[in-house]
């Protein structure tokens, strides 16, 4: 069964292997500003050594803490990958709050299903396994944003109870309630 885990050295191999996948695609090229995009370009030149990829697992994991010191723009995120027993299968940034950017564009919430495997509902799984999580950061409604032409991250949004606020650059914006709303919560 798929689930949501902090990055693992274990799945070192199956995530090679959908890195190929992304870049088959175009993703890491100059203009992919997404965060697997940057990563690619930063570190994919070294992932094979399991030494160097062990610190980048780390690196990921240590994003969450407060006191990390980022890259200039970066919010404490908490970044998982979506696993099937050692399968990479996708990444999700769960981001702690939102500066200027993100809450123009970005959001708190971003995911990448490897091409692979696409189109059998793991970002929605991912997306609403990852909205409790949101709640418990206090965050009780979660932007969510994708591309105005990527209609399956659209109705993967809209699966997960997104509302829709706006179009801006180029995005599409939604409000996703991270838990549903009891009736002594609109009281």
């Amino acid at each position: 069964m798929p689930q949501l885990i902090a990055p693992t050295l274990r799945v070192q191999a199956s995530f090679l292997e959908a890195m190929k996948e992304l870049r088959a695609e175009g993703r890491g090229e100059d203009g992919d500003d997404s965060a697997v995009g940057r990563e690619i370009r930063e570190f994919a030149g070294e992932w094979d050594d399991p030494v160097v990829f062990s610190r980048y697992t780390d690196w990921l994991r240590s994003m969450t803490r407060e006191e990390v010191v980022r890259p200039m723009g970066y919010v404490p995120c908490t970044n998982l990958w979506y696993v099937d027993g050692d399968t990479y299968l996708g990444r999700l940034g769960l981001r702690h709050e939102l500066n200027d950017f993100l809450l123009e564009l970005g959001g708190h919430i971003g995911y990448d299903v490897r091409p692979s495997a696409r189109r059998r509902g793991h970002a929605t799984a991912m997306l609403r396994a990852a909205l409790p999580l949101a709640h418990a950061l206090g965050i009780r409604s979660a932007l969510v944003t994708c591309d105005t032409t990527n209609i399956a991250s659209r109705k993967v949004i809209e699966a997960c109870g997104g509302i829709f606020e706006d179009e801006r650059g180029g995005k599409l914006r939604y409000w996703v309630p991270t838990r549903a709303e009891h009736v002594s919560d609109r009281t």
